[in-house]
C-alpha cells in the first residue's frame, strides 16, 4: 500500500515524568517500560508527548536553524567532517531537496562554539545557547527512554550517565531542511532508509514530510503535535536488543508550497565502542544474531562504495551477520 495509507504510530506520554530517580519503579514506570518495549519491537519508532521542552525553546531553534540556511553555500561547506552524516551535506543529484548541517556533541557549548566560528567569524552566542539548550532537552528525554528499555528487559546499566545508559554516547544534532518540491507534487526529499546510528529523537516544525514503514510494508505519514517528538530505533541500538527491537526504515516525502525544516537528535556511540547485547538478552529462545563489532567501522561501511550497492536495512547483516 502507499503512502497514501495513514495510521498511527504509537502515542507515549512522558510528561507524567518528573526524573528517572524520582519515578524508576513506580507503576506509572513499569506501565510505560512495557508500552515502550511493545512500540520499539512492533514499529521501530514511537511518537512522544513530553512537555518539558517549551514552545519558546522549539521557535527560538528554528528561528536559529533560518538563520543558519541564510548563510552562503561557501560558508555552509566550511562544516566538514569526515565522518559519515556529521558535516554538511547538499546539492545531491537523488535529492535535490534535501540539505543539511551536523553539529557534534552538540550538548557542549564550547563545541557548538567551534561550529558557530566557522559560520559566523564573530561568533552568535544566541545560536551556540539555542542548540546546547534544545540538545540538553533531548538528551533527559532520551535518558528516559533508554531507562525503560534497560527495565524492561531486565538489564542492569553498565554505566549511568546523563545521556545514554545503553552504550556510552554523544549527540550529534542533525538541522535539516527539504525545500517544497518545485510541482508542489510528492517528491522524494530523502530516500528509504534505516537509521546507523544508536536512537534519533526527531523535531520537526509541523510541515509535514516524515514517514516509517510498517512490517507489513504500509507507508504511514506522521503528523506530530506542538508537544511531541519522534524516537526511531537505529541499527546499533536493534543489534544491542538482539534483534528484539526493530530498526524501522523510514524517508521524506515532500508536497505544497512550505519548505520543511527538522531537527534530529542523534545519539552516536563513541569511538572505540563494540556493539554487543547484554548477556540477558542471549538465551536458547534468542540466540546471537550479529557478531559483536565496531561501531565506527560499521558506520564506515555503511558509507563505502562496498556498502552502498546493499540496502540500508541489511547492511548490518551484510556486515557482522552470523
Amino acid at each position: 500500500m502507499g503512502s497514501d495509507y495513514q495510521s498511527r504510530i504509537p502515542v507515549i506520554n512522558f510528561s507524567t515524568i518528573s526524573s528517572v530517580e524520582v519515578d524508576r519503579g513506580t507503576e506509572e514506570w513499569y506501565h510505560l517500560c512495557k508500552v515502550v518495549r511493545e512500540a520499539c519491537e512492533s514499529y521501530g519508532c514511537f511518537e512522544a508527548l513530553y512537555d518539558k521542552i517549551t514552545r519558546q525553546l522549539r521557535a527560538e531553534s528554528y528561528s536559529m536553524t533560518r538563520q543558519l540556511y541564510s548563510l552562503p553555500l561557501e560558508t555552509k561547506q566550511k562544516n566538514f567532517n569526515p565522518k559519515p552524516y556529521h558535516g554538511y551535506a547538499g546539492g545531491f543529484v537523488q535529492i535535490p531537496l534535501y540539505e543539511s548541517f551536523g553539529i557534534e556533541d552538540s550538548s557542549n557549548y564550547e563545541s557548538v562554539k567551534s561550529f558557530t566560528q566557522l559560520m559566523w567569524p564573530n561568533g552568535n552566542s544566541q545560536f551556540c545557547n539555542t542548540v546546547t539548550a534544545m540538545t540538553k532537552r533531548l538528551e533527559e528525554l532520551n535518558h528516559i527512554i533508554e531507562c525503560l528499555i534497560l527495565d524492561s528487559y531486565g538489564v542492569k546499566a553498565e554505566k549511568i550517565s546523563p545521556n545514554s545508559v545503553i552504550m556510552e554516547c554523544k549527540t550529534l544534532l542533525r538541522v535539516m531542511k527539504y525545500r517544497a518540491p518545485p510541482e508542489r507534487e510528492d517528491t522524494i526529499g530523502l530516500h528509504p532508509h534505516v537509521d546507523k546510528l544508536k536512537s534519533t529523537i526527531l523535531c520537526d516544525d509541523h510541515i509535514a514530510g516524515l514517514e516509517v514503514e510498517t512490517k507489513d510494508g504500509q507507508w504511514l505519514k506522521l503528523s506530530p503535535s506542538p508537544h511531541s517528538y519522534i524516537f526511531l530505533v537505529g541499527d546499533p541500538l536493534m543489534a544491542w536488543s538482539n534483534g528484539r527491537m526493530h530498526a524501522v526504515r523510514h524517508r521524506v516525502m515532500m508536497s505544497g508550497e512550505k519548505d520543511r525544516y527538522s531537527l534530529a537528535g542523534f545519539t552516536v556511540p563513541i569511538e572505540g565502542t563494540i556493539v554487543k547485547p547484554p548477556k540477558e538478552l542471549v538465551d536458547e529462545q534468542h540466540p546471537l544474531i550479529l557478531k559483536e563489532f565496531d561501531f565506527m567501522d560499521f558506520l564506515m561501511f555503511s558509507h563505502s562504495d562496498q556498502g552502498r550497492a546493499i540496502d540500508s536495512e541489511k547492511q548490518l547483516f551484510s556486515y557482522a551477520g552470523i
